[in-house]
């Protein structure tokens, strides 16, 4: 089973601190956040890793190599900034992903969820992680029922940007950009998404605040 890593996105919400510097290597204990990803990933058994990479991409690619240093082969899937969106970013790496259902992350979250959990999901369709509501998202995105996710319910919760997709979800798509959300709602309909509620560390680093309460919680994953 492959992975791949999202790390194609301006991170404008961050400010200052990606005007020079690409939000997937923002560090914390002076280890960037897309390492921390790829460390975790290594661990679970997964050493074949995609990475889209658009704004500031080649600071990604210069840092992180062909991935030998971490123990896992690297191959970067080239995007023009804000071109793709999320699912049309993974429809472009289709060559490098495979047949196989194929772990996808965000690169910006900062988690000790244990990815091994992935490896096999989903038999069709999409598994979602889930995590509780934090104050950013209080409504949250998705209702669980079981292992079975929908998008209404007495209790929902929000999407951690872990998930397993198979690739064929992608497939045969036109060329225009549109999310991953798109996907997922459509895997939906089918009754082809499963989940699970992560109660663990998760943190998704998207604005100033959230990165310096980080920075400040002196722990790592």
């Amino acid at each position: 089973m492959k992975a791949m890593i999202l790390a194609a996105g301006r991170g404008e919400r961050m400010g200052a601190f990606t005007r020079a510097t690409p939000k997937p290597l923002l560090e914390v204990h002076g280890k960037a956040l897309i390492e921390y990803q790829i460390e975790r990933l290594v661990v679970a058994g997964y050493h074949d890793i995609v990475i889209n990479v658009a704004y500031l991409g080649e600071m990604i690619k210069a840092r992180l190599g062909d991935g030998a240093a971490y123990g896992v082969n690297i191959t970067y899937s080239v995007e023009a900034v804000g071109a793709l969106g999320t699912g049309g970013g993974v429809r472009q790496a289709l060559p490098h992903l495979g047949h196989d259902a194929i772990a996808i992350v965000n690169a910006d979250v900062w988690t000790d969820y244990p990815y091994e959990r992935l490896t096999g999901l989903p038999k069709s369709g999409v598994h979602l992680v889930l995590v509780p509501n934090p104050e950013h998202v209080p409504e949250g995105d998705f209702a669980l029922n079981g292992n079975e996710v929908s998008r209404h319910g007495p209790a929902r919760h929000t999407f951690s940007g872990i998930a397993a997709y198979r690739p064929d979800l992608f497939a045969g798509r036109p060329g225009e950009a549109f999310s991953l959300v798109r996907v997922i709602d459509e895997a939906i309909e089918r009754g082809n998404v499963t989940g699970e509620l992560y109660k663990g560390t998760w943190v998704d680093v998207g604005t100033p605040e959230r990165y310096r309460a980080l920075l400040s919680a002196h722990r790592a994953v």
